[in-house]
């Protein structure tokens, strides 16, 4: 998607000079003059990013970044603001309402597209987590924020440790984060600062010789302990490290060592913010992953990913050649327990019932809840007299200690099993020869329903 980006700045000239350069770029520029007109196209365009100016007609652009910032659809919206001011206030102003940035006019030109592609990048993984161009959370997986949250880790890696030091002790007013100091080595070993892997790196961009900032962080951004961390990138002065390059290469930010300790502070606690977003979408994705697979009841796998674990397995068997055994395991009598005992008792139930039953089978094996009170059971390279063998020791351990309700309650179940082997499937397609085992597992659970439950019944075109 070509990126959107809002130009904010009350001289017609400097807009329609910026416009032209970032449509050049290949990005969709979009153009207001003062305060009020941002807030009324960011909230209809839905920009990607926002060139703020500082000075506006209106009112002042740290204003009109407060409130974008308290606008729960645009707060995620990247602002840079720009200024011919060369004001440190202004500056820390900036910070403090929620700037990702602050450039100095006159803006160069390289250095703001690299900054703008920085931002382009960071919003394109937000997205392939959100799986939204608004940036908004697949549904079903937002949650509410959380009430604390414990500082994060800033690692300073620079050339002399005294220097780690005192940018520590500089900023130790301004950022209620954790600040370390590291060798690259340090950075490097995963395990070395147990539960002190860093959020956000500052990183001397020449602390071991020219340009060994940068070579260090794409070392960083390619090990699975750091990759999502975000780095800021310390140059010096005297150091030939250009602010496209540094921004090209991976760094979200890049800063003076002759910048006031609290705008530091600040930057690095933006990004911090920015970073824990990243993560608060990457773990939402990853539990929406989790629980597609999962029964929530009983945290057993659930139908559709017991039947696509069952192919694999089939899979597996036609390739070896091995049998593989199914089992269709039901409750005996469930409807009778939430009749009499509630919808509660039934869950206390099925959830006994399903730590049970995988507690007795063997690590390779699949159990899934497929039904109200129904369970999918495949056992790979099983030979009919071990499942059998097994089966009835389910059958056994469901039935030999009563499940306890509370209150001094407790219920005698039993489940009754269907259990099938798997036929050549040289004969047949793969999925045909799974849905037919699958079949007569079912099938002879039916019979061993029908005869009296509380038993194991075997497929007879299987026994």
């Amino acid at each position: 998607m070509v990126g959107k980006i809002l130009i904010v700045d009350d001289v017609a000239t400097n807009r329609i000079v910026m416009k032209v350069k970032l449509a050049a770029a290949g990005y969709l520029p979009v153009m207001a003059a003062d305060g009020a007109a941002c807030l009324t196209l960011a909230a209809r365009e839905r920009p990607d990013l926002i060139l703020l100016d500082l000075m506006l007609p209106d009112m002042p652009g740290t204003e009109v970044l407060a409130k974008l910032r308290a606008d729960a659809s645009l707060n995620h919206v990247p602002v840079v603001m720009f200024s011919a001011s060369s004001d440190q206030a202004a500056r820390i102003a900036a910070f403090r309402a929620g700037a990702d940035d602050f450039l100095a006019k006159p803006i160069d030109d390289q250095t703001l597209l690299a900054r703008i592609r920085s931002f382009m990048r960071a919003r394109d993984v937000l997205e392939g987590f959100s799986g939204s161009a608004d940036g908004l959370p697949m549904l079903g997986l937002a949650e509410a924020p959380a009430a604390f949250r414990p500082p994060g880790i800033v690692a300073i890696v620079a050339a002399r440790a005294d220097t780690a030091l005192r940018l520590r002790r500089d900023m130790a007013a301004h950022l209620s984060d954790r600040v370390l100091a590291m060798t690259a080595e340090e950075a490097l070993s995963e395990g070395l600062h147990p539960g002190a892997t860093p959020d956000v790196f500052l990183i001397d961009s020449d602390f071991n010789g020219p340009s060994s900032g940068l070579r260090l962080m794409s070392d960083l951004r390619s090990r699975t302990h750091t990759r999502h961390a975000a780095f800021c990138v310390l140059t010096s002065p005297g150091s030939n490290i250009g602010a496209a390059v540094a921004f090209d290469l991976g760094a979200n930010d890049l800063v003076t060592a002759s910048l006031p300790p609290e705008e530091l502070a600040l930057r690095l606690a933006r990004l911090m913010a920015r970073k824990r977003e990243a993560d608060h979408m990457r773990a939402s994705v990853q539990d929406g992953l989790r629980l597609a697979m999962i029964d929530p009841l009983t945290g057993l796998h659930n139908r559709r990913y017991g039947l696509a674990q069952l192919a694999v397995i089939a899979e597996a068997a036609r390739k070896t050649g091995q049998s593989y055994a199914v089992m269709v395991v039901d409750l005996d009598r469930f409807k009778s327990v939430n009749d009499r005992f509630g919808h509660a008792a039934g869950d206390a139930v099925l959830l006994d019932v399903a730590g049970r039953l995988s507690r007795n089978l063997r690590a390779g094996d699949l159990l899934a809840r497929i039904g109200g009170e129904e369970f999918l059971i495949a056992l790979p390279d099983t030979s009919l007299a071990d499942a059998r063998g097994i089966a009835e020791r389910l059958c056994f351990v469901v039935e030999d200690a009563p499940v306890k309700l509370g209150d001094a309650q407790a219920l005698h179940v039993t489940v009754s099993i269907g259990l099938a082997i798997s036929s050549d499937a040289t004969t047949a397609s793969m999925k045909d020869t799974i849905a037919e085992t699958v079949n007569r597992a079912d099938r002879a659970l039916l019979h061993a329903k029908s005869a009296g439950r509380n038993q194991v019944t075997i497929s007879r075109s299987a026994a």
